[in-house]
């Protein structure tokens, strides 16, 4: 048995042919350490750190047909990672966030129907392959041993090993030499990152700019249509009947705060009319037109007596006075629904003079009852 220089300043055996032994910081300098390769320093560090090899297998021969088929399968499973997480960045960008001039048409069918689940789909996909090109990377590509290791306390001595072992784990996967592999990688990461991070603009975003709970698509000149499309003329309804509307813009009938109703008064309930302050001129000859949403909890209210006048709630029962500027007049609701000024363009067809002058639905925090 050949017995190894281990004081302080020796090589600790280094320099003698053969099996390395040794370990310590105390047995190896740092200088001596740099001087050592890559193969030296990872066998030194098995070593030390008393690995027992039980089995390798150094995988495909380097540039055998084997080894093409697998960087060919593996290269494609990463690039389609890529192409899908790409894809899920192209629908995503269609919802508005980052590519504000383009979105998703709101349809009954097609595509946009599909929105949501295209971005699941895509991202599903898109992360499923990225674990079957790592798992066939690593059975096909890469060198298998078993071994079975002791576990100590670190040192100088075992970051340089360690390290050793890291870059050579990086040398036996065969990236540098297998370029489509590393080019796959690159765009599957590019993708998939980019993936992670497009949801994110969801929270970056500023969900009160331009004052969304206090604003509806009403605004001057805006015609009023049936849920069909179709506009709406003095005339068209008869004396006592209410209509919903809703403002003539793309996806209109599918907003649910600019929901509106349309009323036509009987000529004793206009002589009963009573404006609130400031919307004195909100009617139009027999017609007025007061927010869907109920000012309690939201509810749609749409259940129209006319002989008294009133509009119900079904959800918590409150009335509103259509004759006195829709004025809560029984149950839990105390605000007035909001009164949509009206008014008739050239071609004498009901437009919107403004928007609500006030937000419709529910009170919230920062906004005062009137």
């Amino acid at each position: 048995m050949t017995t190894r220089d281990t004081r302080p300043g020796s090589t600790g055996g280094a320099d003698v042919p053969g099996e390395l032994y040794g370990g310590p910081d105390d047995d190896y300098t740092p200088e001596q350490l740099a001087a050592m390769s890559r193969e030296d320093l990872d066998r030194l560090g098995a070593h030390y750190d008393h690995v027992e090899i039980l089995h390798v297998d150094a995988g495909p021969e380097p540039g055998s047909p084997m080894e093409k088929r697998a960087i060919r399968q593996v290269g494609m499973v990463f690039a389609a990672a890529g192409l899908f997480a790409f894809l899920f960045v192209v629908v995503y960008a269609g919802s508005g966030w980052f590519l504000p001039d383009w979105h998703w048409q709101v349809t009954e069918g097609g595509w946009s129907a599909l929105f949501t689940p295209l971005l699941g789909l895509l991202m599903g996909l898109s992360l499923l392959c990225v674990g079957v090109g790592l798992v066939l990377f690593t059975k096909k590509l890469l060198p298998h041993e078993t071994a079975v290791q002791d576990k100590h306390d670190g040192s100088h001595f075992d970051r340089v090993t360690t390290g050793a072992t890291f870059v050579g784990a990086f040398h036996n996967s065969g990236l540098a030499r297998r370029k489509l592999i590393t080019r796959s990688l690159l765009l599957m990461g590019g993708g998939v990152g980019l993936m992670l991070i497009m949801p994110l603009g969801g929270l970056i975003k500023n969900p009160n700019k331009g004052n969304p709970l206090g604003t509806t698509n009403w605004a001057e000149g805006v015609r009023l249509v049936r849920n069909d499309g179709t506009p709406i003329r003095p005339g068209d309804q008869q004396p006592g009947s209410l209509e919903t509307v809703f403002p003539a813009v793309p996806g209109g009938n599918r907003q649910a705060d600019a929901a509106t109703m349309l009323i036509r008064l009987r000529p004793e309930q206009v002589e009963q009319l009573q404006p609130r302050v400031g919307h004195g001129d909100f009617a139009y000859g027999e017609y007025v037109a007061y927010s869907k949403i109920c000012t309690h909890a939201g509810c749609p209210v749409s259940l129209y007596e006319q002989e008294t006048s009133r509009i119900l709630c079904p959800c918590h029962q409150s009335q509103f006075d259509v004759t006195q500027g829709a004025k809560p007049v029984f149950g839990p609701a105390t605000r007035p629904l909001p009164q949509l000024p009206l008014d008739v363009d050239d071609e004498g067809f009901f437009i919107a003079r403004s928007d609500y002058i006030e937000a419709v639905g529910p009170t919230y925090w920062n906004r005062e009852r009137i």
